[in-house]
This record gives C-alpha cells, sequence and structure tokens, in this order.
C-alpha cells in the first residue's frame, strides 16, 4: 500500500480548489425549528459544517448518503446542497430506521428515497458520497461485499467525484468487529483496493479521550468516539 503521505501529495493541487463551503449559512440552516431535537443533540460531536467544509461540499451538488439509516447526515446534506442540489438517500428496503427515513425524505424537497441497490443509481451521475459511522459494518463482515459496494459507488460517481469514509476509529490487531470501529490503515487499504485514491484526512473528529477499548455506545464515550475523516476521489 502506498503511504498516505505520498497519496496526500498526488491529489493536494487537484483538493486545492474545491469552493469553500458558507459554514456559518449551513449553521443557521441546522438550527432551524423544524430540525428534530435529537438531531441537534449530536452536532457537537459530528461537527459537520468543519468537516464538509475540509471534503470541499459545494451547493448545487448530487450527493449519495450511503446506507443513511435515519438520515442525520442526509438532513445536514440536503441544508449544504441548496434547492439547486440533490440527496440520494440510499437505504436497504425495511431497515430499523425505515418509518423515520422516509418521514425525513418526505419533509426535505430536495431528498430522494432510495431503497435499492446503488448500481441502479445512472452511471457517473453523483459529485459526492458519503458512508459515515458504517463502513466498519460492511468491511468487518465481509471484506468481499463492502468491495462490492465500493465499486458500485465508484460507477455511481463522476470522475473527480469524492467518496468520504467516516468511522469509528480502532486499532491495529484489536477486535474491531466486535468494537464496531475500524482501525484508520485498514479503511484506507479497503477503499485504496477499489481504484479510490486518497486525497486527505482530517483529525477534525479526534477524540483523545476514546482509547478504542470500548464499543461506540459505551455510556463512558456519550457517542463521542475517536473518528476517522477520509477523503477520497475517483480518478
Amino acid at each position: 500500500m502506498k503511504s498516505v503521505l505520498s497519496l496526500l501529495a498526488v491529489c493536494s493541487i487537484a483538493c486545492s480548489s474545491a469552493q469553500a463551503l458558507d459554514m456559518a449559512a449551513l449553521e443557521r440552516a441546522m438550527a432551524n425549528s423544524d430540525r428534530p431535537a435529537a438531531d441537534k443533540e449530536r452536532d457537537a460531536s459530528r461537527q459537520a459544517p468543519a468537516v464538509l467544509d475540509f471534503l470541499g461540499l459545494e451547493a448545487g451538488m448530487t450527493v449519495l448518503d450511503v446506507n443513511a439509516s435515519g438520515g442525520w447526515y442526509t438532513e445536514v446534506l440536503s441544508y449544504a446542497v441548496g434547492s439547486n442540489g440533490q440527496v440520494l438517500m440510499q437505504n436497504r428496503p425495511g431497515g430499523r430506521s425505515a418509518e423515520a427515513a422516509t418521514a425525513r425524505a418526505g419533509r426535505l424537497a430536495n431528498v430522494d428515497e432510495w431503497l435499492t441497490d446503488i448500481s441502479d443509481i445512472s452511471a457517473s451521475s453523483v459529485d459526492f458520497a458519503i458512508t459515515a459511522l458504517n463502513f466498519h459494518d460492511f468491511h468487518n463482515s465481509n471484506p468481499a461485499a463492502a468491495q462490492g459496494i465500493l465499486g458500485q459507488v465508484m460507477g455511481a460517481l463522476k470522475s473527480g467525484g469524492i467518496l468520504t469514509v467516516i468511522d469509528h476509529k480502532g486499532t491495529s490487531g484489536a477486535d474491531n468487529v466486535t468494537l464496531h470501529r475500524i482501525a484508520f490503515d485498514d479503511a484506507v487499504k479497503a477503499v485504496l483496493e477499489s481504484g479510490f485514491v486518497l486525497a486527505g484526512a482530517s483529525d477534525v473528529l479526534d477524540n483523545d479521550a476514546d482509547n478504542h477499548s470500548v464499543g461506540p455506545f459505551d455510556p463512558s464515550l456519550e457517542r463521542n468516539t475517536d473518528r476517522i475523516v477520509l477523503k477520497f476521489m475517483k480518478l
């Protein structure tokens, strides 16, 4: 595997031209009264405006939220891309958050619920894809299936499109399957194997108080894990 630093150097020019996100406007949108209070309680640990600014998300983009579950990130993305953008809220049919996801999609005009395979999305039609706090489930349970999902995302993305992986950081060699985590190097290696190029990594969601020894839902963490934030590109 190529080193993270060398890959960052390769992509530095391509990543520097992204238009800056209006973080203040996004913060105001996230504070609106229609947004669920339970969503707002997670804002401090997820730092979405800073994360999306780092990733280069822009208004007007078409975004794919992979395995969006109830859609916390879907709603934030819908604000960020604006009325000229679109968010595809992808989930498996009949998931445990299906009712909440459908209600959210119905409330947000620029969100389309997507309850089928990612491969059914028109090829090269998506600007930005994100998998937030769930890639470890795909990869840890079935690495080959995870590669299949990444391949489908690759097909949906335009050339130059962005794939974001946000996940609970684990320690190499630990029982990350049981802990519902993934080590930084393992996450990078898995996505590189699918043909993406690493364009950046951010420490915006680092949490030194999390030593990776318990799972994300352990009460001691108050749902604030140490997190990987990775930006990949389709060349």
